[in-house]
């Protein structure tokens, strides 16, 4: 009896699997823990010194010569003016804990046009033999190019700054990620506007054009508050399927709300049809590696970057 109930019911758990792929469900993301700590807050030079220091936004990518890396934007430092700085770690493997420091990467350059002290949550892509990073400096994207992956170089504009698109003066244009969709790139990134926080895009087929920007999430349950749609990452887990996280809260409380659609240029504007989850990670980051996915995330304390083996799963319909 217990045989044949057990096969029975793994039948049906199949049947309504199969159904759901042959119907499109949405994915959602489910991490699969333990959790290692790959990063911890750094010993910064006496002259940058603070008993505040957070680790907050970041980027994680494979160099050219196969090791792993990780710049973390560390806030509340004594570089001066918004009191951020990129800090870098370097790593073997992707599934190794403490990695090594590797010390400051990078600091605003005012002289370019950056805010002092501004620089904010960079991404890296890897483009055939170069690198590109995205990253804020407070009010603008900006970008800086690589060719081993490690040492990188702004990329400055023709009037002499870095600063390449925004939202307008006091939009705290920040957190962008690059993804390539239809032969598009598209930038992912949040800003304030009338004080309420929105999730943008804009798409490129060079990285150095760029069309107007268009809204792609706002609002819903998780509601409009200038902080509640940061660190946007969007993930294409299947063709033309895609998940969107848009992060709510950091620390003891971190919550983060992971989204699905077909149309990467709307992941619910107002509303919550497209919402398939609710993680309790905080600025979270998915890397693909050798066929399978990994998160990374904050730690809660704000004390470091951990990473998680991560799955996207059909979800089933309620009973």
């Amino acid at each position: 009896m217990r045989y044949g109930s057990g096969l029975c019911s793994w039948a049906i758990l199949n049947a309504t699997t199969l159904a759901a792929q042959a119907q499109g469900s949405p994915f959602e993301p489910v991490v699969e823990g333990p959790w290692w700590t790959v990063a911890s807050t750094p010993q910064l030079p006496e002259a940058y010194q603070s008993d505040k220091e957070e680790a907050v936004d970041f980027a994680v990518w494979q160099a050219a010569d196969g090791t792993w890396q990780l710049w973390s934007c560390i806030r509340h430092t004594g570089c001066g003016g918004h009191t951020r700085l990129f800090y870098g770690w370097e790593g073997a493997s992707i599934v190794e804990a403490d990695w090594t420091p590797k010390g400051i990467k990078m600091e605003s350059r005012p002289d370019l046009g950056e805010t002092l002290g501004g620089l904010q949550a960079p991404h890296v892509v890897k483009i055939d033999d170069r690198y590109v990073m995205a990253y804020g400096d407070w009010e603008h994207i900006c970008f800086a190019t690589s060719k081993d992956g490690k040492a990188f170089e702004r990329v400055v504009q023709a009037d002499g700054r870095t600063g390449v698109f925004g939202e307008g003066p006091g939009a705290n244009t920040r957190d962008p990620m690059l993804i390539r969709i239809d032969g598009l790139w598209h930038c992912y990134y949040t800003a304030i506007v009338n004080k309420r926080g929105y999730g943008f895009c804009r798409t490129s087929p060079d990285l150095k054009t760029w069309s107007h920007s268009s809204v792609v999430s706002y609002g819903g349950q998780v509601g409009p508050s200038p902080w509640f749609n940061e660190c946007p990452h969007v993930v294409e887990v299947h063709p033309g399927e895609f998940v969107y996280f848009r992060n709510q809260y950091y620390g003891t409380n971190q919550t983060n709300w992971a989204y699905h659609s077909r149309n990467p240029l709307n992941f619910g504007i107002d509303e919550d049809s497209k919402l398939v989850a609710r993680l309790p990670v905080a600025a979270p980051e998915v890397i693909k590696h050798e066929g399978g996915y990994y998160i990374a995330s904050l730690k809660p304390g704000l004390d470091g970057i951990r990473v998680a083996r991560l799955e996207f799963r059909r979800k089933q319909a309620a009973e």
